[in-house]
C-alpha cells in the first residue's frame, strides 16, 4: 500500500484566502468516522484529538482589533 501524497504547503496568507475543507478519517483510538477542518480532528465518542501541526495547511494568522488608543 502507497501513502496518499501530501498536500502542497502554500504561505499562510494564501491559505487565508481559501475556504477550510472538511476532511473525514477513523478515529486512532476507538475507529469511529470523524470529520475535521483541513486534517485537524477531534473525536466526540472517545476525546482523541491528532496533533494540531498534523493539518493540511497552516493556520491562518490572529488579527489584532485596533485599541482604543488608535482610534
Amino acid at each position: 500500500m502507497t501513502a496518499a501524497p501530501r498536500p502542497e504547503r502554500r504561505s499562510p496568507d494564501e491559505a487565508a484566502t481559501e475556504h477550510p475543507e472538511i476532511t473525514y478519517i477513523g478515529c486512532a483510538r476507538c475507529g469511529t468516522l470523524i470529520a475535521g477542518l483541513d486534517g485537524r480532528y477531534a473525536c466526540s465518542g472517545c476525546g482523541w484529538v491528532n496533533e494540531w501541526t498534523e493539518g493540511h495547511r497552516p493556520l491562518p494568522e490572529a488579527r489584532r482589533r485596533p485599541s482604543a488608543e488608535t482610534a
